[in-house]
């Protein structure tokens, strides 16, 4: 998806669903010939179950209805996280301090590219993790995609 295409969707999407209680933890949009898929991956402390994907769902479809954002035809599909959670954002790596993560670099740091290990701290600039019993430091502008890591 392309970049502006996908942050327009957040900055839509994402207060929307503030508003309704749910926090936006990924998105995807997927063009094909005359009609793509936009995914949207959603959460809440206690979970979000069926009844939550149709509601939200429901909701984010007649905000993008109004906005019109995408100009193709495309089908809407709204869904929880999973066990290989994305982390996107500081408050979602702050969620899961302790946890296992993996860590895919945008550009190769000394021929590596990926990290999996246990999500030791974050701060303002980045993330330390322990990776085979060594802390790695990963400054946010590095981090390509990150999720979490099944043990």
């Amino acid at each position: 998806m392309a970049a502006a295409l996908r942050e327009r969707l957040i900055a839509l999407i994402e207060p929307l669903l503030a508003q309704l209680g749910y926090e936006l933890v990924n998105l995807e949009y997927t063009p094909a010939g005359g009609h793509g898929a936009l995914r949207i991956f959603i959460d809440k402390p206690e979970g979000v179950g069926l009844n939550d994907c149709e509601h939200a769902s429901r909701e984010v479809s007649a905000l993008l209805d109004v906005e019109d954002p995408i100009p193709a035809a495309y089908t809407l599909e709204m869904s929880s996280p999973g066990e290989d959670r994305v982390l996107r954002s500081r408050a979602h790596f702050d969620r899961f301090v302790g946890s296992r993560v993996l860590v895919e670099l945008a550009a190769p740091r000394e021929g590596r590219r990926r990290y999996t290990g246990l999500l030791q701290s974050v701060t303002d600039e980045g993330i330390a993790l322990e990776v085979d019993r060594e802390r790695v430091s990963v400054p946010f502008r590095e981090i390509g995609k990150a999720r979490l890591a099944p043990l």
